[in-house]
């Protein structure tokens, strides 16, 4: 019988690590798995895990129980009402596998202490296998020369790396597959993929699209396929929650603006206009994403395309967190070494790939998934 496969979540206790969480015990009740696409009849017969075999640990700096967690989303209109008391015992198993994100000594010791987190974890749960996935806040971008030489002296150094990238050298040091939802640091620099490679593991992302991405890589392609020039293309983004706060600061929004535009200029070319991001506290975990697009028809006349995407951001990011996490543990079972560009269906800025297309990275991520 097959052992339960461990996902280890880096913000474990915040908003789409909660719905995670919640979720994945809501569907073990009967819910139905609205937007967890391993769920389709695509995928059945590929081996995935199942749901109810997923255990849930991770690091955070706050300590908030989950069930608290989960009261504040039944709150914010993220979760059902009354959901709580049915997965008590879920939560409070999640929250038994929960720590504190270690701080103290060189930045070495901290990875390796993070590591001894995640191994403690795969023993005390008896897990087969464990996926890591960084659901915290977005960083700003962070800049890392050289290759794992380089990356093993700035540990021991003075130099203040990013969390991410501590927490994605803990996963590998730990044995575990590495995902990032976020558009953080963590896997961007050479060095990082290196240490990945050379600990056989693999790694995936970045910046899961949930929303105004998801739509323009649909919309994008269609243009493409129908010989209609797009001249210009802006989008203005509403959020709130810890997510909106974090983007207030022009640095973090750098990250998340640089992943978001990426897609659009590698579908059609650069085009006029830019992305803007609006942190509106009062909106909670919810979003609202208003694009204009000017293009022409024949003979060069002008018109235009508006779209407006409102949601809630946990709710549409945890079912991605639940795929990336199957997936994830399905590539280790295989033995896939490196970067997962199959997985680009999720992200707005997937590593070592250039396709964006949706439809595309659809087709892409059943032929991994049917390969063996």
């Amino acid at each position: 019988m097959r052992r339960r496969v461990g996902v280890w979540l880096f913000g474990a206790r915040g908003s789409v690590a909660t719905t995670t969480i919640a979720g994945a015990a809501a569907l073990n009740h009967g819910s139905p798995p609205a937007g967890v696409v391993t769920e389709l009849p695509a995928f059945a017969g590929a081996g995935l895990v199942p749901l109810v075999q997923l255990v849930f640990g991770g690091h955070d700096v706050v300590e908030t129980p989950l069930a608290k967690r989960v009261e504040q989303l039944v709150a914010g209109g993220v979760l059902p009402p009354g959901l709580a008391g049915l997965i008590a015992a879920e939560l409070a198993e999640a929250d038994r596998n929960i720590v504190l994100l270690p701080t103290g000594g060189s930045q070495y010791d901290v990875v390796r202490r993070m590591a001894e987190d995640i191994r403690a974890f795969a023993l005390r749960n008896d897990l087969e296998r464990v996926v890591a996935i960084n659901v915290a806040s977005t960083e700003a971008p962070y800049e890392i020369a050289g290759g794992v030489a380089e990356l093993r002296a700035a540990l021991d150094g003075s130099e203040v790396l990013p969390a991410s990238v501590l927490g994605a050298l803990a996963a590998f040091e730990a044995g575990a597959a590495y995902i990032d939802f976020t558009p953080s640091t963590s896997i961007r620099p050479a060095a990082v993929r290196e240490w990945a490679v050379e600990k056989r593991l693999p790694y995936g992302g970045q910046d899961a699209k949930t929303g105004e991405t998801l739509v323009k890589s649909v919309l994008a392609p269609m243009f493409a396929a129908r010989a209609l020039p797009v001249h210009a293309w802006s989008g203005t983004n509403l959020l709130g929650g810890g997510d909106g706060a974090t983007l207030a600061d022009p640095r973090a929004a750098e990250s998340k603006s640089i992943s978001k535009e990426r897609g659009l200029a590698e579908m059609i070319g650069d085009v006029a206009g830019e992305v803007h991001i609006d942190y509106v506290d009062p909106m909670g975990d919810w979003k609202t994403a208003w694009d204009h697009v000017m293009f022409s028809g024949f003979l060069g006349v002008r018109m235009t395309l508006q779209f407006t995407w409102q949601g809630c951001d946990s709710a549409l990011a945890a079912p991605l967190v639940l795929d990336l996490a199957r997936l994830s543990a399905l590539a280790l079972e295989r033995g896939h070494v490196g970067a997962m560009p199959f997985l680009g269906f999720y992200f707005k800025d997937p590593i070592e790939s250039t396709e964006h297309s949706l439809v595309r990275q659809y087709d892409e991520l059943l032929r991994w998934v049917h390969a063996c």
